[in-house]
């Protein structure tokens, strides 16, 4: 019993210093992602070696206080500190909200960002219920497909605006006719699937554009999506401007940090997980919660911030995400 009890305690202090050292390694190399597209990829999972970190403390307190578990519990606590510096700056910045009662009076819209993942998605009927029952202004759709456009199409009468050359892939549903449409011709950067709306608004129009981007791994397309992005949106009126979508990046990357630099938007969601919602990949796997935060809703300065909320698991392998916006008295 005395031999049993040994081997299981080594094993602990093995696996738990083997964790730990793992997850203060990964959010040491993610630090240079400030200077490499390579390295940043390691940020997007900061919350993975928080939660790895975690349990290999726990696992390290079960275990004797022997030198190797002053060790793991140091390096557990590295890899937090670590990681805490990459999510830090996004849990403490400021969302534009402002209370309802202060713009009453002013137009207001309630737009929902959302994934469908058509493709593999089985509610549907389920998701265009959810969907109309929110009564949004705005959709913004990615991974529409014909079954999705179907479902929704058949239960509201919404505008849709999508680009035929890229399948509708992204979609922008409206409650009201836009005034305009279509994306604008540029160079710089890669093709990522979107899709842009312009809208009639008291004191003047504003504009929504969709997106999508791939995937961080390999690092080098999604910077270049982002730089595409970016020097789209300087064609429309910054004040007004709205863009939603699957970014496929999270907050705590380098990456998506210069990308709200350069488009001078605030992102009006905060630190919100909306990766993966439910069973996803071929393998049927399943996790308990989500832990990347990759769908976002930029504004510019015109709008406030009224609500910006996770919706539920709908059949896909996304969250959606509400939020409702107000034209500022500035604007």
């Amino acid at each position: 019993m005395g031999l049993i009890r040994v081997v299981i305690t080594r094993i602990l202090e093995d696996v738990a210093a083997a964790m730990a050292v793992l997850a203060a390694l990964v959010m040491l190399a993610a630090q240079g992602g400030r200077f490499s597209d390579n390295l940043d990829v390691a940020t997007h999972f900061a919350v993975v070696f928080i939660a790895l970190a975690i349990v290999a403390a726990l696992l390290a307190a079960l275990t004797p206080p022997t030198k190797l578990r002053r060790f793991t519990l140091g390096m557990a606590a590295l890899a937090v500190g670590l990681a805490g510096l990459l999510i830090a700056p996004e849990v403490f910045r400021k969302t534009g909200h402002a209370a309802a009662a202060e713009t009453a009076s002013l137009h207001q819209i309630k737009l929902i960002q959302i994934n469908s993942w058509s493709g593999r998605n089985q509610t549907l009927g389920e998701t265009a219920d959810w969907i109309v029952a929110q009564d949004p202004d705005i959709i913004v759709v990615e991974e529409a497909s014909r079954r999705f456009q179907r479902a929704l199409e058949s239960r509201a009468a919404y505008h849709r605006t999508c680009d035929p050359d890229d399948r509708c892939e992204v979609i922008i549903y409206s409650k009201v006719a836009p005034i305009s449409a279509g994306l604008p011709k540029v160079r710089e950067g890669a093709f990522f699937p979107a899709t842009r709306a312009t809208f009639a608004a008291p004191g003047g129009a504003f504009t929504v554009i969709g997106a999508h981007y791939t995937w961080p791994v390999p690092a080098g397309p999604q910077q270049q999506q982002s730089l595409r992005l970016t020097t789209m949106a300087r064609l429309y009126e910054r004040e007004r401007l709205i863009i939603a979508g699957d970014f496929n990046s999270t907050p705590w990357s380098f990456t998506l940090r210069r990308q709200d630099e350069a488009l001078g938007l605030v992102r009006r969601n905060q630190a919100m997980l909306s990766w993966p919602a439910m069973a996803f990949s071929r393998w049927n796997i399943h996790m308990p919660l989500p832990f990347l935060a990759i769908d976002h809703v930029y504004a510019g300065s015109d709008w406030v911030t009224l609500g910006a909320e996770r919706g539920p698991a709908l059949g896909s392998d996304h969250f959606p995400v509400v939020v409702t916006l107000a034209l500022s008295p500035a604007g």
